[in-house]
C-alpha cells in the first residue's frame, strides 16, 4: 500500500470549506467568525474570564478547522431529504452574532473583574465586519486592584463566638489583612466557617447566616470588610436567638434483609455517626461513602428527627440490600499476530460471603487459538485454561489494629489465588499465583494507596518441544541466554507499594517493588543448595531477586470545554541482583503498542538500537530493564460522541546489563538520547462516557533500529507500508 500523501487530506478540507459558511445566515445578520479576549494590563490573565462570554464562535477541530460548520453547510434546505437531515445532525449550526448577548457578556465580564477586586474595571467591544462574517473583540481594562485594609467581626451568638475565636489572631477563620480583595475570598471564608459549625453540632446552620459589608475609600485601593454572623431565626418575623446545637440521640437501623443479612458489627463499623456526640456533617458524608463501598448494600438513606423541646437528633439509617450473587458469561475473539481464536470466561460473584459484604468471585477461563506458520511441531494449536479466585474484605484485615483505626479507615484487604495452564506447540507453561494486598484511599486529597504484603508466583515449564530446544535453547550459536532463563522453572516472592494522585488536572503514579530479599537472607542463613548456574534454590527451584521502580506523570492543559492537551512522561527501572542476572519475563519492560510509542506495534521497539529479526523469539529479546515514555496528545471533540486526537510519542527501552543476545540494547549516558524513537499520528475515539473505544494510527518519525538513512529519519522519507501501525484499544493511553 502506497503512502497517502498529505495533500489528499488538505484537498478534502478545502472541499468542505468551499461550501459557503454563511449559507444559512439570515439576511441582515452576521456569522460570528471569531471571538477575541485580551487585556490592556500586563500580568492580568484574560483567559480565565472566557466562561463569561455568552457567544462563542463555531467549534474547530484541533483548534484549526471548522469542520462541523462546513458539514452543516453541505446540507440542502429541504429537510424532508434524509441526507440533509443527517448532515445537519452531525454538523454544527452557524452561530449568529447577537447584540444583546454581546452586551450581556460585557456586563458579566465587568462584574467578574469587580468580584476579583478590580473595582474600576472597564470592558470595550469592537466588531470587525468582513462580508457576512463578524469578529468580536473584547478588551479588558482591569485598572488597580483593591486590597483588604481592615476586617471587623460581629457574632450574634456567644457560643459560636467562643468556638470561632475571631478576635484571636491565631484563629484559622480570620481573613488576613493585606490580602487581595475578591468575592471568592469572602465566599471561601463563609464556607470554611459554615463547614466547621456544621461539623460541631449546628445542624440547621447555613452560609446565609453570614453576611459581609464592604466599604472602600475613594482616594485609595483599600477596602474595609465587616463580617456579621446573624443569630438564628425560625422565620423572617421571629426574633434572633442563639443557634441550636444538636447532639445525636438514638441511632437506629432499618435494614431490608430480603436479599441477605449484614452482621451488626459490620453495620456499626461503617457508621461514623456516634450517639452522644454533636451532629457532624462530615461524619454523615463518611457514613454514606462507607456504605456505598459495600457491595452488599444497594441503597442508603439517613433521616434525622428532632426530639420535641430538646436539642437531640435521633437518626434512622435505612439500608436496601443488593442481590447477593450473580453469574456472568463473557465470550471474546482473539487475534495474535494473525492467528485467530476465541476465548470465554464464566464468573460467579458473591457480594456478601460471610455476611460482612465480603466480595468473593471465581472465574473460569478458556481460550483456543489456531497457530499457523510453525514448522516442525506436532501440535499447531494453542489452548489456555485458567481459574482465578478473589476474596475482598471492605476493611483492614490484620492483627494488632485497633477497632477505632479499622472503623475510621476506608480500606480493602484482598486475597487472590490463580492457576493458569498454557499449552503451545513449543512448550507447556503453568503459573500459580497467590497474593495478599491492601488498598485504601484519601478522597479529600485525591490519593490512593496499594500495599502488596505478599505476592507469590510459581512458574513451571513441564514440557518443551525438542524442536524448540534444538533451535533456540540448546544451540550455543543462537541468542539463548535470555531465552533459557525465561523457559526455566522460577519462583517469585515480591513485596510492593504503590501510590497514585489525580485531581483531574495532574495525575501521578508511583510504584516500587522488590523480590527475593527475604529468601536471599534465608538462603544465606540456612545455606540453601545451589544449581549449576550458582543460584540458590528453594524446593529445587531458583528464586528471582530484583528491585523495580516506576513513576509516571500526566498534566492536562484545558484550553476550553472541547480542546485539551495531555502531556505525559513515564520512567521505569528494574535491576536484577543477587540470585538473578536477568529479570523475569513478566517484570521486563517492552515498548511499542497502543499505550506507548504508537508508531510501532506491541513489543517491536528496542531495546536501544537492537533490531529484531526472528518474530518467534523477539517477543523475549525485545524487552529491557529500563523504559522511558514521553507523549503529547491534543484531544478535541469532533461531533456527537466522536473525539479526535493528534499525538507525538517518544521513548524506548534499554537493558542495564550488556547482554550478548541484545546487541546495542544497553543503556549508556552518551548514547541513549540518540536511541529515542519518535512517532506521530492521529486517532479517533468513541466516547460512551462509561468506556472509550480508541483507534490510533501511528507513523514512525525517527527509528533508532535502522539499516538506511531513509529508514532512520522516516519523517522525511515516509513509507506507509514500512512505517504505519494501527492500534485498537479500550480507554485513553494515559
Amino acid at each position: 500500500m502506497k503512502f497517502i500523501k498529505p495533500y489528499l487530506i488538505i484537498s478534502v478540507v478545502a472541499i468542505l470549506y468551499s461550501c459557503s459558511a454563511t449559507k444559512f445566515v439570515p439576511e441582515q445578520s452576521y456569522l460570528l467568525e471569531k471571538v477575541e479576549l485580551k487585556s490592556t494590563q500586563k500580568g492580568f490573565d484574560a483567559a480565565v474570564l472566557e466562561p463569561y462570554i455568552h457567544q462563542k464562535a463555531n467549534s474547530k477541530w484541533f483548534s484549526l478547522f471548522k469542520i462541523p460548520l462546513a458539514t452543516y453547510s453541505l446540507a440542502g434546505r429541504d429537510t424532508a431529504k434524509w441526507i440533509n437531515r443527517t448532515l445537519r445532525n452531525i454538523g454544527e449550526e452557524p452561530v449568529i452574532y447577537d447584540v444583546h448577548e454581546a452586551r450581556q457578556s460585557m456586563d458579566d465580564l465587568k462584574n467578574a473583574m469587580h468580584n476579583m477586586g478590580y473595582m474600576h474595571a472597564k470592558v470595550e467591544l469592537d466588531t470587525l465586519v468582513h462580508g457576512r462574517k463578524i469578529t468580536a473583540k473584547y478588551t479588558l481594562s482591569p485598572g488597580e486592584r483593591y486590597y483588604i485594609n481592615k476586617v471587623t467581626y460581629r457574632v450574634d451568638d456567644d457560643t459560636i463566638a467562643s468556638l470561632l475565636r475571631l478576635d484571636s489572631s491565631d484563629s484559622p477563620f480570620r481573613i488576613a489583612h493585606g490580602s487581595p480583595f475578591s468575592v471568592d475570598l469572602l465566599d471561601k471564608a463563609r464556607k470554611c466557617i459554615t463547614d466547621y459549625l456544621m461539623d460541631n453540632g449546628y445542624y440547621r446552620f447555613d452560609k446565609d447566616f453570614i453576611q459581609f459589608n464592604v466599604d472602600s475609600a475613594a482616594t485609595s485601593q483599600l477596602v474595609n470588610v465587616r463580617l456579621h454572623l446573624l443569630g438564628y431565626r425560625t422565620n423572617n418575623d421571629a426574633q434572633p436567638t442563639a443557634h441550636p446545637r444538636y447532639k445525636i440521640g438514638r441511632v437506629r437501623y432499618d435494614i431490608d434483609n430480603t436479599q441477605g443479612h449484614l452482621r451488626p458489627k459490620i453495620v456499626m463499623n461503617n457508621t461514623a455517626i456516634e450517639e452522644g456526640k454533636y451532629f457532624d456533617e462530615s461524619a454523615l458524608q463518611r457514613t454514606y461513602n462507607k456504605f456505598a463501598k459495600l457491595g452488599a448494600v444497594k441503597y442508603t438513606s439517613i433521616v434525622f428527627e428532632e426530639q420535641p423541646d430538646t436539642n437531640v437528633l435521633n437518626s434512622t439509617i435505612q439500608l436496601i440490600m443488593n442481590k447477593p450473587s450473580s453469574i456472568s458469561f463473557q465470550p471474546e475473539g482473539t487475534n495474535t499476530a494473525g492467528d485467530l481464536g476465541a476465548a470465554a470466561s464464566l464468573t460467579y460473584t458473591n457480594r456478601n460471603l460471610f455476611r460482612g459484604s465480603e466480595l468473593f468471585s471465581i472465574e473460569f477461563r478458556g481460550a483456543y487459538e489456531a497457530i499457523t506458520g510453525l514448522e516442525g511441531y506436532k501440535d499447531q494449536n494453542y489452548t489456555e485454561y485458567g481459574i482465578e479466585a478473589r476474596l475482598a474484605f471492605p476493611r483492614f484485615v490484620a492483627p494488632f489494629l485497633s477497632r477505632s483505626f479499622t472503623k475510621h479507615s476506608q480500606a480493602i484487604s484482598e486475597l487472590g489465588l490463580s492457576w493458569n495452564l498454557q499449552t503451545r506447540p513449543e512448550f507447556h507453561r503453568r503459573v500459580f499465583s497467590a497474593a495478599w494486598r491492601y488498598r485504601w484511599e484519601e478522597p479529600r486529597h485525591h490519593i490512593s494507596y496499594r500495599f502488596d504484603l505478599l505476592d507469590l508466583n510459581y512458574i513451571s515449564m513441564p514440557w518443551i518441544s525438542d524442536t524448540f530446544k534444538r533451535d533456540y535453547l540448546d544451540d550455543e550459536t543462537n541468542r539463548n541466554a535470555i531465552l533459557r532463563y525465561n523457559y526455566e522453572d522460577l519462583f517469585i516472592m515480591k513485596l510492593g507499594f504503590g501510590v497514585s494522585y489525580n485531581d483531574g488536572r495532574n495525575a501521578f503514579r508511583g510504584n516500587v517493588e522488590s523480590s527475593g530479599n527475604l529468601l536471599g537472607a534465608l538462603s544465606q542463613a540456612a545455606k540453601f543448595k545451589t544449581n549449576a548456574d550458582g543460584q540458590h534454590i528453594l524446593f529445587g527451584i531458583a528464586y528471582a531477586q530484583y528491585a523495580k521502580f516506576d513513576i509516571d506523570y500526566t498534566r492536562m492543559f484545558k484550553f476550553d470545554v472541547h480542546n485539551t492537551l495531555a502531556a505525559h512522561v513515564g520512567l521505569g527501572v528494574a535491576y536484577p541482583y543477587g540470585n538473578s542476572t536477568i529479570l523475569p519475563f513478566e517484570k521486563r519492560y517492552f515498548s511499542g503498542g497502543a499505550n506507548s510509542v504508537r508508531g510501532w506495534s506491541v513489543r517491536s521497539l528496542g531495546p536501544g538500537k537492537f533490531r529484531g529479526k526472528d518474530g518467534r523469539i523477539d517477543f523475549i529479546n525485545q524487552t529491557g530493564d529500563m523504559k522511558l515514555d514521553m507523549n503529547l496528545e491534543y484531544r478535541t471533540l469532533l461531533f456527537w460522541k466522536l473525539n479526535g486526537a493528534f499525538f507525538i510519542d517518544a521513548g524506548n527501552i534499554w537493558t542495564l546489563r550488556d547482554y550478548a543476545d541484545q546487541p546495542g540494547g544497553q543503556f549508556k549516558w552518551n548514547e541513549f538520547y540518540k536511541q529515542i524513537a519518535v512517532a506521530y499520528g492521529v486517532g479517533l475515539r468513541l466516547n460512551f462516557d462509561y468506556f472509550i473505544l480508541r483507534f490510533d494510527m501511528g507513523m514512525k518519525a525517527i527509528n533508532p533500529a535502522y539499516e538506511t538513512q531513509q529508514e532512520h529519519y522516516a519523517i522525511a522519507h515516509p513509507n506507509f507500508g514500512r512505517d504505519f501501525t494501527f492500534h485498537f484499544a479500550v480507554g485513553l493511553p494515559f
